[in-house]
């Protein structure tokens, strides 16, 4: 199946909406992951020091989120591919590639959790900085490539030479920095946090990954996991844990940070010359 605009689509977005009705069904956007990415955006954000009245806040991580920017004297409106979590804070269901809002309706985009299962990344990427008023502020979280790595490796072992994909193909870090340049964005920042996560149990593991909306969203040739693979992988993740009864896993938490071009913007330092740190990008006076 294809998109509108006739590109190949790697996503089911029937899929990705059912994955995300169920994770707002079971943890209401107050998984472990949604709350240190939301309380981490919240930080950046206090650093900007300048008010914003309206803010697009696409994503599950509405227990945190719409609160917080309401003490600030900013206006929320919710969007997620999820109809039950859009539904729950009178926002509206989309796809972020996909969008309904009018060109320069928000002077703030948090995304939460989203962007790593986006049919078209950069498309989505472009209409988020074409919906932003000019210098509105961009911020973003995801899971990034360097994640799960424990599982992974159980996952393969325990398939052997029938090895199918169970997780979809995540986005590195050096990925995220190009695409934030080339759609656009004006003094783009890309950084990354590594969490080292201890499990007594395989199935807390997965019920984490669901929380959170994970799962394999992938097109076609989805073979299921069968209870065998299920058990062999769980015995192969409990069998690496550390003396007390722990399996360490990694996650990966990639944030973005890019501002809607504007005439009195500051230039950019040179790519690679290090000079622009994500406090300088941030704490920038308001335009006119």
């Amino acid at each position: 199946m294809n998109d509108i605009n006739g590109q190949a689509e790697i996503f089911d977005r029937k899929r990705r909406r059912r994955f995300r009705d169920r994770s707002f069904h079971r943890a209401q956007g107050r998984d472990f992951i949604s709350q240190i990415m939301s309380e981490e955006i919240l930080d950046r954000l206090s650093l900007v020091k300048r008010e914003f009245k309206k803010c697009l806040l696409i994503g599950q991580a509405g227990h945190i989120l719409p609160s917080a920017l309401n003490e600030l004297g900013v206006e929320t409106v919710a969007a997620d591919s999820s109809y039950r979590s859009a539904h729950s804070l009178g926002g509206v269901q989309c796809d972020e590639d996909r969008p309904p809002f009018a060109d320069h309706s928000f002077d703030l985009i948090i995304n939460v959790a989203t962007l790593d299962g986006v049919n078209d990344l950069p498309g989505a990427l472009i209409l988020a900085r074409q919906v932003l008023k000019p210098d509105g502020l961009f911020l973003a979280s995801f899971i990034g490539a360097e994640s799960l790595t424990t599982l992974k490796s159980a996952m393969m072992e325990a398939e052997g030479d029938r090895v199918s994909v169970h997780i979809h193909p995540q986005i590195d870090i050096r990925t995220a920095g190009d695409l934030m340049s080339r759609v656009g964005f004006a003094l783009p920042v890309v950084d990354s946090d590594s969490l080292r996560l201890r499990y007594g149990g395989f199935e807390k593991l997965i019920d984490d990954i669901r929380d959170a909306g994970g799962g394999n969203i992938l097109k076609d040739q989805i073979r299921p996991l069968s209870r065998t693979i299920y058990q062999q992988a769980k015995l192969v993740f409990e069998n690496r844990a550390d003396d007390a009864g722990k399996t360490t896993e990694q996650l990966e938490l990639i944030y973005l940070c890019g501002w809607a071009p504007h005439p009195d913007q500051p230039v950019p330092a040179r790519r690679g010359s290090g000079q622009m740190s994500l406090k300088d990008a941030l704490n920038k006076p308001a335009s006119d």
